[in-house]
């Protein structure tokens, strides 16, 4: 790695150490999976907090918050055990353009898959191949499968990203990166197991592509799959093994230090 190149690895390296701490998650919606403790509780708050996703943070927190209170802060067993008056309690929420409708069908959604599967991992897994570099393949078969009941609504498809539209698909990529990261830092949850992080794929969200492009770690124009696969094909000559470590770094360098 050539001098220059060096220095960015140790420059941006530095900021992963200095964001990626406990003291990040009280400001990220990464807090709303962090009040559960069981697997199905975590994957489900942080699903629906990944894709509920834009906007102020503090706004997507307390909305956040609003909606797993009225699952009684139980989503899972919500989802699996809800009666029809329960899901009225619900048709009160919206956030942006999530409304009513987006909000019931990923109960049915939810209900429907944890009947026949313990962990969300499975949802992506089953379009993973083997020697896949990245989760794309996944991530478009998740979306397949998600849409998959009867009457599922068109208008719900456009929370759920997928690289067969060209999305960049921000909010599921970092999802994954809650589910899959793992270090000792206790950010990330590193639950699932038979993902590799090295298949991860940046979220790029407006901090963190403003900072690659000044950074030179991005060159392509458009904000789509493919310029998430350039960031981080080009984060994998720092670390080949853990590139997405690297969204603390420019997404802290974004927003917290206006860089």
């Amino acid at each position: 790695m050539h001098t220059e190149a060096s220095a960015l690895r140790d420059f941006l390296d530095a900021k992963v150490e200095e964001y990626n701490q406990p003291g990040f998650i009280e400001n990220d919606p990464i807090v709303i999976p962090h009040a559960y403790s069981s697997l199905q509780d975590i994957e489900i708050a942080g699903f629906w907090a990944s894709i509920l996703a834009w906007g102020q943070r503090v706004t997507i927190i307390n909305k956040c918050k609003e909606l797993f209170a009225l699952m009684d802060n139980t989503p899972y067993q919500f989802v699996l055990h809800h009666s029809e008056a329960d899901l009225k309690t619900l048709l009160r929420f919206k956030h942006r353009t999530f409304n009513t409708t987006d909000t019931l069908y990923f109960v049915a959604f939810f209900k429907h898959y944890y009947q026949h599967h313990n962990s969300l991992e499975d949802a992506f897994l089953m379009g993973l191949q083997e020697n896949d570099a990245d989760v794309g393949n996944a991530l478009t078969h998740f979306h397949d499968l998600f849409f998959s009941l009867p009457d599922a609504p068109q208008r719900t498809r456009k929370h759920i990203a997928t690289p067969a539209r060209k999305s960049a698909c921000k909010r599921i990529n970092m999802f994954l990166r809650w589910m899959v990261r793992r270090d000792n830092k206790g950010v990330d949850f590193g639950l699932w197991r038979r993902i590799n992080p090295s298949q991860l794929v940046c979220p790029c969200d407006l901090h963190v592509e403003r900072v690659a492009r000044k950074l030179g770690l991005i060159t392509r124009k458009p904000t789509d799959w493919r310029m998430a696969l350039e960031l981080t094909s080009n984060l994998k000559t720092f670390d080949a093994q853990d590139p997405v470590k690297y969204d603390f770094a420019l997404f802290g360098l974004g927003i917290e230090e206006k860089f």
